[in-house]
């Protein structure tokens, strides 16, 4: 199957956003969490959080055009400057998708999909219980992708809570964290690791 770019205009949208979603392989799956400046807590899917630098520790996430019903992850970060990170486990994976619906500002994913708000201190925004793999962040700027209207929201890591269990030789373990990856709108994936090789250095390279 070969796509021209005229071929992926005339797509219809939900086609597109499929296709388009899952090009890039397997990305990780993630719940952000937020809170109103009026105690009202959030919680979104995203698919789109990346590594920026380990020193300070920076992650970004993608923040598509604010809408009266898509945004209040962003309005709720520009607020008060808090917001985490959590890994989907499959134990909730269900759940976590449907905080993809449109629910209004006034309503809470937590509540309508069945997940815990979990409260650490010096962090204000809610962690998800139920995910052992969960990072506290703190905004630090929004970088605006003038070709599409999107954001790269950037924060930085101020708490990360990692079940021992995926702790291995000093090293995470994604496939014992059992995290879930996540490719196009609703196809979710085990993580199963492959292999690990050493830091990679020119003068120790292999003989292929």
């Amino acid at each position: 199957m070969i796509y021209t770019k005229k071929d992926i205009e005339h797509l219809d949208r939900i086609s597109r956003l499929k296709i388009i979603n899952a090009v890039t392989g397997i990305k990780p799956a993630n719940l952000i969490g937020s809170i109103s400046d009026s105690k009202i807590s959030n919680l979104a899917i995203f698919s789109s959080v990346v590594h920026l630098g380990s020193n300070p520790a920076l992650l970004g996430f993608i923040s598509r055009p604010q809408t009266p019903e898509v945004g209040h992850t962003l309005r709720n970060i520009q607020e008060n400057g808090s917001y985490t990170i959590n890994h989907i486990h499959p134990s909730f994976v269900e759940n976590a998708h449907y905080t993809s619906a449109k629910f209004s500002q006034e309503e809470s994913e937590f509540e309508h999909c069945g997940l815990t708000q979990e409260y650490h201190k010096d962090i204000l925004a809610p962690f998800v219980k139920q995910s052992t793999f969960k990072m506290g962040m703190q905004f630090i700027e929004a970088l605006e992708i003038k070709h599409n209207g999107t954001l790269m929201v950037i924060g930085e890591i101020q708490k990360l809570i990692i079940d021992d269990s995926a702790m291995v030789d000093d090293d995470i373990d994604l496939q014992a964290s059992n995290s879930v990856g996540i490719s196009g709108l609703n196809s979710y994936y085990a993580l199963k690791k492959i292999a690990q090789f050493p830091y990679a250095r020119v003068e120790e390279l292999p003989k292929f």
